[in-house]
Order: C-alpha cells, then sequence, then structure tokens
C-alpha cells in the first residue's frame, strides 16, 4: 500500500469512527418542531421578518396549519411587541462610535380559542456587542445586518421550544 492509499484510508476509517461517535453520544439534525395544536393563527406584521421566518418553520412543521383569521385557530400567537434597537456603548476621542450594542426584543402571548392565556406576556431578548473603526463604517452596516439576522434565528428557535412546550 502506497502512502497515499494509507492516508485515505486512515481518513476513511476516522470519518466513519467519527460519525459513529456521534450517533453513539446520541447527536441527532434537529428536524421540525412538534408543536401541540393543529391550528395556529401567527398575529405578526406583514413586514415582520421574525414572523416570515417564524412562519417558514412552522410550515415545514407536521401536522400544524397556519391560518389566515383568528377565530379559525386552535391557537393564537399574539405579538406584543417587536423591535430592534441600536445604542452606544463607548465612543471614541474623536466622539465616534467606538462600539455599540445591538438589541432584539419580541414580546408575545398565546391563547386558546376560549381566550384562555397557555402562555402569559413573555418578553425574549437577544444582544450583540460589536466594535467599529472610523474607516469600517460600511462594512459595519453589512455586519449588522448579518448579526440581526443570527438574532432573529435564535429568537424563532426560542419561540418554537416555548410553544412546543405548551400544556394544554
Amino acid at each position: 500500500m502506497r502512502g497515499g492509499d494509507r492516508r485515505r484510508l486512515l481518513m476513511s476509517v476516522t470519518a466513519v469512527g467519527a460519525s459513529l461517535l456521534a450517533t453513539a453520544c446520541g447527536f441527532q439534525l434537529r428536524g421540525p418542531t412538534n408543536l401541540p395544536f393543529r391550528k395556529l393563527y401567527a398575529g405578526f406584521a406583514p413586514n415582520s421578518q421574525i414572523g416570515a421566518e417564524f412562519k417558514s418553520y412552522v410550515r415545514s412543521a407536521p401536522n400544524v396549519e397556519l391560518v389566515d383569521r383568528p377565530e379559525a385557530a386552535e391557537v393564537r400567537l399574539e405579538i406584543l411587541r417587536e423591535q430592534r434597537e441600536k445604542e452606544i456603548v463607548i465612543f471614541s476621542s474623536s466622539g465616534t462610535a467606538r462600539e455599540y450594542q445591538l438589541r432584539l426584543r419580541f414580546a408575545f402571548r398565546l391563547v386558546d380559542a376560549k381566550g384562555q392565556e397557555l402562555i402569559p406576556r413573555t418578553e425574549l431578548l437577544q444582544r450583540r456587542e460589536i466594535t467599529t473603526t472610523d474607516t469600517q463604517l460600511v462594512a459595519k452596516e453589512q455586519e449588522d445586518l448579518l448579526v440581526y439576522r443570527e438574532m432573529q434565528q435564535d429568537m424563532v428557535q426560542q419561540l418554537l421550544r416555548r410553544l412546543a412546550a405548551v400544556r394544554r
């Protein structure tokens, strides 16, 4: 066996071993979230980015239908607040922002068809610290958008976990 063949064999054995180890420890890719209700009304604003992401996840969930009218739903997700914030934390000696914090706030509650609260008012908060220099202004705007997108994804995952834990 030549050196290149041994290397390929060793890499193949290592890859198989790693995958067996990962499955043996219980690792599993996250699949669609199972929600404990069949018909859901999600009261997001039409231009809500969190709402768009949430709806795409719910559409992939088994046995859950998103309905357009609240009265047709088994449960209603009421959106109480969805807000992006940007606050300067540190200024440079020249008065420009040196560090700032991005925040994403989201408040909701879940009620059933009778109006009974299944999840009382709950606020989720995501925060990220960003450092900058005077020469990075355009790049930082793009980074802000990416960071907000990441925070939205985290927020939707938190929301789905809370909805999945509802006991009726």
